[in-house]
């Protein structure tokens, strides 16, 4: 199956979503070529930016999979 590379933006405002959101991208780590976490203080949330290469159908559930946990988008 034909694969393509993306990047996903994760906003997370929930500290207690977090250990959910890493056991999720546990699950989808032969896709991920790596990943970035920034926390930003002054607002309180963390960024992380994800880069996957995967087939189109995997990036749709993943996407939708982390938008569906709380405080994160």
């Amino acid at each position: 199956m034909e694969t393509r590379v993306a990047v996903l933006a994760v906003i997370v405002r929930e500290g207690s979503s977090v250990q959910t959101l890493n056991d999720l991208l546990h699950q989808y780590g032969q896709y991920i070529i790596g990943r970035m976490g920034i926390p930003y203080r002054k607002r309180g949330i963390n960024i992380i930016s994800v880069a996957i290469d995967a087939p189109q159908p995997v990036i749709s559930a993943l996407s939708g999979q982390i938008g569906s946990l709380p405080g994160v988008s």
